[in-house]
């Protein structure tokens, strides 16, 4: 699929499928089609070795800071100590 330059600046904005529809003058699932389209090529281009497999990808989860990490383990030993 042709991803259309237009519809990819405004998704890298921010933009909702509803407000590049508007604007554009065309359909939401258009819109759709091309931020479908431009997340795949980001995972692509975010891999280590182009094996067609994004490593570590997981969309439902945040990385937690090395900060974070810190007191989670922190956390866990007081608790580990305390009983």
């Amino acid at each position: 699929m042709k991803i259309r330059p237009d519809i990819a600046a405004l998704v890298r904005d921010g933009h909702t499928d509803a407000s590049i529809a508007h604007r554009l003058n065309c359909g939401r699932s258009t819109a759709n089609e091309n931020r479908r389209a431009l997340a795949a090529i980001d995972r692509l281009y975010a891999e280590e070795v182009p094996t067609g497999q994004v490593r570590d990808y997981r969309p439902d989860r945040m990385p937690t800071s090395p900060a974070q990490q810190a007191a989670n383990r922190a956390t866990l030993l007081e608790a580990l100590r305390a009983t």
